[in-house]
C-alpha cells in the first residue's frame, strides 16, 4: 500500500502542512493517471479539510480516485491524535469529526483505525473504535520500545472493557518503505506470528512533504512481485489486508490492556502550557455544552450553538495531533497551538456566558436577583467558591450547595458544619484543620503530617514530608522533548531553600491557607498557596513556578503510610492499575507513566489518592506518590516551558476503596470549577440530570449532530463493576434509544422513559450513549 505519512505539525508549522498535503497528494494522484494498479492510503480528516478549502481542484481529483478505489481515506479520526493524553470525551470527537467527514465528503465511513506514529495507546481505545464502526486497528510505534520488545505483529487487541480489534504491526517496523528487495525481507524475517498470520503491510512512500510513492518505488515492486526466495508481494487495499488477517484469525493471541511505549515519557510533562490549554479547553467545551443543552430545554428562543461548537471543537482535536499535545514540536507551532487555546477560551467565554444567561425567560427573572452558581456534573457539590468583590474589595468567601447538573442560588450567610482553624504552633509549623483533615505545614511548605480524622490515621510517612519538590538532572539518550531516562532518578536533589518566611493567607472559617516561596535554582523560583476549605475532603496546593532551567525536571513527592504492589490511575472513562515495584523488566520500563485527574495508592481500608487540574506524568513507586510538574528540554524547542506557570494540585488521604471514597468525583470537582451566573432568580434551585450510583459518570450533555430535536447523553461505569442504574432527569424526553458514538440511533431497541426515570444496565468501564428526543 502507498503511503505518505505527513504530521500535522512537527518541525513545521500547520500552514505549511498543507503546502506537504499538496505536493504529496497531486504526486500520488499523478502516479494514479499512469499505474491505474497503485493504490494510496491516507488519514486525517483535518488534511483532507484544509485541501478542501485551499485547492479545490486537487480535492475534486482526489475524490475522483477515492470513488475509483486509488486513493482510500483512512483512520476514521480528525487528526493523528496522541493515543495517552486527551480525555474520553476528546477521543469520541476525534472519531465522530473524522468519520462524519469521510462519509459526508466521500459517501464511507473508515473502518480502521490508522494510527502508525504516536506515544503510547489507551486501553480505551479498542471500545471507542467499535463505538465508532471501526474493528480494525494498525500501527507500529511500538517497535520503538526501548526495553522490551512487543510479542507480536497481528494479533487481538483486548481494551478495558473487554472489546477487541484485530491489530497489525507492519512487520518491516517502518511506514515509510521503499520497495527495497531489505523492505521485503525485513518484513518476511521479523514477523513474530509466523503460522499465525500469513500476510502483513508493506507501507511504501516518502513521508512529512517527501512526496508519498515514487514511479521507481512502483517499478521496484512489479518486478519483485512474485520473485523465488522473496515474499509474494501485491499492490492492495487495508481493507483486503485485515479481510485476509480475519478470515484466518483463529490461531492469533490476544494482548489485555493498554499498549505501552516504552521511549517518550518525558512527552506526559513537556510544553506544560500546552496541557494546561488542553485540559481547560476540554472542560470549558464540556460545560459550553451542557449549559447550551440546558438552554435549549427551558429556553424556546435560545440557538444551540452548533457551528461555532463544531469549529471550536475542531480546534482542540487539531492541537491533540501526536507531536502537539505531546510537546515534541517547534516553537512556532507551540505558538500557534497556544493561540488556538486563546482563542477556544475566548470563544468558549462567550458561548457559556450566553447560555447560563438564557436557563431563565425573562418572566423568570421578575423580581429579585441573585448569583447563582452552574453545576455542570452529575452529583450534588458542596464547595466554597469566591464571590467577585467590587473595586477595591477583595473576592468574597461563600458555601453553596448545588444539584447534581443544576443550578443553586449562593446564600452568602451559610455557615460550615465545621469552619477551618489556622493555628501557628510554637515550633514554628502552621496547624491548619477542618473536621476532616489536620494538616500540619513546616518551614519549608512541606506536609510534616497530614490525619485523617475519621481514620485516627496519619498519612505522611516516618521520618519523611510530603509536599516535598524535587530537581533531577534530565539529560536524555536521544530524543529531547520527547524522552526522559531512568538513570534521572539517581540524580534526585530536594528543593528546600525558602525565601522569607511561611506565612498565614487565609486566617480561617470558611478556608484557611498557608504561603511561601521557594528557590528552586539561581534563576527559578516557585510560590505555593496551600489551602484548605470547609467541607473539604483534600488539601489544595496552587502553585506558581518562574520557571527558567535547562535539562531539569521538577516534580513533587508523597511518601505516604500504604503498602500495596499496584497503584491506580485514571485514564479514558476508566482507570487501570500498574505495579509499585520494578520485579521484572516490563515493571522498570513503567518508572514514567500517565495518568489523568488522578493517582491513587491504596491497601485494604485506606489509601492516599494526589489529584491534579493540568498534569498527565505519573509514577509510583513503592510507598511515594509523585507528580511530575515541568521539563526543561532544548530540542526542537530551545524555549520550551520556560516563564510562568500556574497549576493545582491535591492530596486526599481516604478510608475504604477509592470508589467508596469518592476520590473520582473529587478529581472531576477539582478540575470542573461551578460557574457563577451573576442575575439569577432569587432562590432557585434545580437539577437537570441525577444518575443513582455513583459508579455511573454522566460525562457529556450535548445536542445531537443530526436531529436538533434531540440530546446525546453519554455516561460510563468509572468503579470496574456491573451496575444498574436509574437516571432520572426534570427534561421534556418524549422518547430515547441507545446510540453509537456516531450517534447513530438503534430505534429497533428503544430506551423506555418512565416517571421513575431511565433504567440502564453496565459491565465494567462500559461507555453507553443515548438519544433523548425532545417534545
Amino acid at each position: 500500500m502507498g503511503h505518505c505519512h505527513i504530521d500535522s505539525a512537527w518541525l513545521w508549522p500547520y500552514e505549511e502542512t498543507i503546502r506537504k498535503c499538496a505536493r504529496s497528494w497531486v504526486t500520488a494522484i499523478r502516479l494514479m493517471e499512469k499505474n491505474p494498479e497503485f493504490i494510496f492510503t491516507c488519514s486525517q480528516a483535518q488534511q483532507f479539510e484544509w485541501v478542501k478549502s485551499w485547492y479545490p481542484g486537487l480535492y475534486s481529483q482526489i475524490k475522483h480516485f477515492v470513488q475509483k478505489g486509488q486513493f482510500i481515506p483512512v483512520g476514521g479520526t480528525w487528526v493523528e491524535m496522541d493515543g495517552n493524553l486527551p480525555s474520553g470525551e476528546s477521543m469520541v470527537r476525534q472519531f465522530l469529526e473524522g468519520q462524519r467527514f469521510f462519509h459526508q465528503e466521500f459517501g464511507r465511513y473508515c473502518t480502521e483505525f490508522w494510527l502508525p506514529d504516536t506515544f503510547g495507546y489507551s486501553s480505551q481505545l479498542p471500545q471507542i473504535m467499535q463505538g465508532s464502526g471501526i474493528t480494525r486497528f494498525l500501527t507500529q510505534k511500538l517497535s520503538w520500545n526501548l526495553v522490551n520488545t512487543f510479542p507480536h505483529n497481528t494479533f487481538f487487541w483486548e481494551g478495558l472493557d473487554g472489546s477487541r480489534v484485530i491489530t497489525h504491526f507492519p512487520p518491516g517496523n517502518s511506514y515509510g518503505m521503499e520497495g527495497k528487495v531489505e523492505d521485503l525481507t525485513n518484513t518476511l524475517k521479523n514477523n513474530k506470528d509466523k503460522g499465525r498470520a500469513n500476510h502483513s503491510a508493506v507501507l511504501f512512500g516518502f513521508g512529512d512533504g517527501g512526496g508519498g510513492p515514487t514511479q521507481l518505488m512502483l517499478d521496484r515492486l512489479k518486478r519483485i512481485q512474485d520473485t523465488d526466495g522473496l515474499p509474494r508481494v501485491q499492490m492492495s487495499s487495508p481493507d483486503n489486508l485485515f479481510s485476509e488477517l480475519q478470515s484466518d484469525s483463529s490461531l492469533l493471541c490476544t494482548w489485555s490492556g493498554e499498549l505501552f511505549l516504552e521511549l517518550h515519557n518525558g512527552t506526559y510533562t513537556t510544553q506544560a502550557q500546552i496541557k494546561l490549554g488542553n485540559r481547560q479547553c476540554e472542560t470549558l467545551l464540556h460545560d459550553v455544552e451542557v449549559a447550551s443543552s440546558l438552554a435549549l430545554c427551558w429556553n424556546q428562543t435560545f440557538q444551540y450553538p452548533s457551528a461555532k461548537l463544531q469549529e471550536l471543537w475542531r480546534l482542540l482535536l487539531l492541537n491533540q495531533f501526536h507531536d502537539v499535545i505531546p510537546g515534541s514540536c517547534i516553537e512556532m507551532v507551540v505558538q500557534d497551538a497556544l493561540g488556538y487555546y486563546q482563542d477556544i477560551r475566548r470563544a468558549g467565554a462567550r458561548l457559556l456566558e450566553e447560555a447560563c444567561g438564557a436557563l431563565w425567560t425573562e418572566a423568570q427573572r421578575g423580581g429579585a436577583s441573585a448569583i447563582a452558581a452552574l453545576n455542570t456534573l452529575p452529583w450534588e457539590r458542596t464547595e466554597v467558591i469566591s464571590l467577585p468583590g467590587g473595586v477595591p474589595e477583595p473576592p468574597r468567601l461563600a458555601l453553596v450547595k448545588v444539584p447534581s447538573v443544576g443550578v443553586a442560588a449562593v446564600i452568602e450567610s451559610v455557615l460550615p458544619a465545621c469552619p477551618v482553624s489556622v493555628i501557628a504552633q510554637a515550633d514554628g509549623t502552621i496547624l491548619m484543620e477542618n473536621g476532616t483533615l489536620k494538616v500540619v505545614i513546616d518551614r519549608s511548605g512541606r506536609l510534616v503530617s497530614l490525619w485523617l480524622v475519621e481514620a485516627n490515621r496519619e498519612t505522611i510517612s516516618d521520618g519523611c514530608c510530603g509536599n516535598q519538590f524535587v530537581l533531577f538532572d534530565d539529560v536524555p539518550l536521544y530524543w529531547d522533548a520527547w524522552d526522559v531516562m531512568d538513570y534521572h532518578l539517581q540524580t534526585r536533589k530536594p528543593v528546600v531553600e525558602v525565601v522569607g518566611p511561611v506565612e498565614v493567607g487565609s486566617p480561617g472559617g470558611l478556608r484557611g491557607s498557608v504561603k511561601f516561596t521557594l528557590r528552586i535554582s539561581g534563576r527559578s523560583s516557585l510560590i505555593q498557596e496551600i489551602i484548605l476549605d470547609a467541607s473539604c475532603p483534600y488539601v489544595k496546593f496552587r502553585t506558581k513556578v518562574d520557571w527558567m532551567e535547562s535539562h531539569k525536571f521538577l516534580k513533587v513527592e508523597f511518601p505516604v503510610r500504604v503498602r500495596s504492589p499496584n497503584a491506580t490511575y485514571e485514564i479514558q472513562f476508566g482507570h487501570l492499575q500498574r505495579p509499585t515495584h520494578r520485579n521484572t523488566s516490563w515493571d522498570w520500563a513503567r518508572f514514567e507513566v500517565w495518568g489523568h485527574k488522578w493517582s491513587d495508592l491504596s491497601e485494604h481500608g485506606f489509601g492516599v489518592a494526589v489529584l491534579n487540574d493540568c498534569k498527565y506524568g505519573h509514577s509510583v513507586h513503592g510507598n511515594t506518590i509523585t507528580l511530575s510538574l515541568l521539563r526543561a528540554p532544548k530540542l526542537p524547542d530551545a524555549n520550551a516551558d520556560m516563564g510562568q506557570h500556574e497549576f493545582t494540585y491535591a492530596v486526599m488521604p481516604h478510608t475504604g476503596s477509592f470508589q467508596e471514597a469518592s476520590v473520582i468525583q473529587c478529581a472531576y470537582n477539582l478540575n470542573y470549577p461551578l460557574r457563577l451566573i451573576p442575575n439569577a432568580p432569587e432562590g432557585c434551585s434545580w437539577s437537570a440530570f441525577s444518575v443513582s450510583s455513583p459508579a455511573v459518570v454522566l460525562e457529556t450533555v450535548k445536542q445531537g449532530e443530526d436531529r436538533k430535536d434531540a440530546l446525546v447523553i453519554r455516561l460510563y461505569e468509572s468503579h470496574g463493576s456491573s451496575v444498574s442504574v436509574t437516571l432520572t432527569t426534570c427534561l421534556p424526553i418524549r422518547k430515547a434509544c441507545h446510540c453509537d458514538l456516531l450517534e447513530r440511533p438503534n430505534w429497533s431497541c428503544p430506551v423506555p422513559v418512565t416517571d421513575a426515570g431511565i433504567s440502564l444496565s453496565f459491565s465494567p468501564f462500559q461507555i453507553l450513549s443515548l438519544l433523548l428526543l425532545l417534545k
